[in-house]
């Protein structure tokens, strides 16, 4: 989102190391690359993308290191969710209006939020601000105080005691990639399946990851929805050396909420992303 903020205490096999960097490297190769910084903005630059390899490349990373995706596929029957319903997202009440999003400058080479043209910048605030009261309802509190962010729809902040958890929620239109139900345990990694009250057999998968020389974890929820890959994941405070305080029963108990999956559902049907290509090795 090899340095301290890269994951680590992956396989120790050579040739699955390497094939989960390349994997890795094809996942985020629609992310714009990291120029030549010193100091502050190099270390900057390669932690943001370390968060985005966790939050957008997990699956990819699964795959690599235990032969199967991480993510469920949606079946190909029908009996899954349906199109031309009124969807409403029944988030918990709020006398307050939206907050502020946090700042967070850009590297050079990356475009924010500011950079859209106004009407795509009003929609995907519009889906933060229906987000961010449905994170703060199901997050664990020891998560903190969840606001959205001005530099990418899927990008989020809680705090607490001066911890900062980025928090990443995605529903992304599917790529061609196949998906699996299968999940296994390897070193590092703990992972655990479980089936979505949905029609349609859908199947949601919670990682817990060693990241920064395996000091600190981070946790990642991941599944198919429709047409969606979906993706929420909480990563570590490397600052304070703290691991997210979720855990993988937490993040799957988020994903059979009813009020998270109109959520869900509102995305797949108006996705506030673009599909994410990934590049095939040469």
């Amino acid at each position: 989102m090899s340095t301290h903020e890269e994951l680590h205490e992956l396989p120790a096999d050579a040739g699955t190391v390497l094939l989960i960097r390349d994997t890795m490297t094809r996942t985020t190769a629609d992310l714009p690359p990291l120029p030549d910084l010193v100091g502050p903005a190099r270390a900057q630059g390669r932690r943001r993308k370390a968060r985005v390899r966790f939050a957008v490349g997990g699956g990819a990373l699964a795959v690599a290191a235990l032969g199967v995706a991480v993510a469920a596929a949606l079946p190909t029957d029908t009996g899954g969710p349906q199109s031309g319903a009124v969807i409403n997202v029944a988030a918990p009440p709020s006398s307050t209006a939206p907050q502020p999003p946090v700042h967070i400058d850009p590297t050079p080479g990356e475009s924010s939020m500011a950079d859209l043209p106004p009407a795509e910048r009003a929609k995907q605030e519009n889906f933060q601000n229906q987000a961010v009261p449905v994170l703060q309802s199901l997050l664990p509190q020891s998560v903190g105080t969840v606001q959205r962010t001005d530099l990418n729809v899927r990008m989020y902040q809680a705090k607490k005691d001066g911890k900062t958890f980025t928090v990443i929620f995605s529903v992304r239109p599917a790529g061609s990639e196949p998906a699996s139900k299968q999940c296994l345990q390897v070193k590092g990694m703990v992972c655990k399946n479980a089936p979505l009250p949905v029609p349609g057999g859908i199947v949601a998968t919670a990682i817990t990851m060693p990241m920064d020389n395996g000091d600190v974890t981070g946790t990642e929820l991941s599944f198919r929805y429709g047409s969606s890959d979906v993706r929420l994941s909480v990563s570590p405070d490397t600052k304070s050396n703290a691991s997210a305080p979720v855990t993988n029963d937490q993040l799957l108990e988020i994903a059979k909420n009813q009020t998270f999956l109109d959520l869900v559902k509102v995305a797949d049907r108006d996705p506030v992303e673009k599909e994410q290509k990934i590049v095939a090795g040469g």
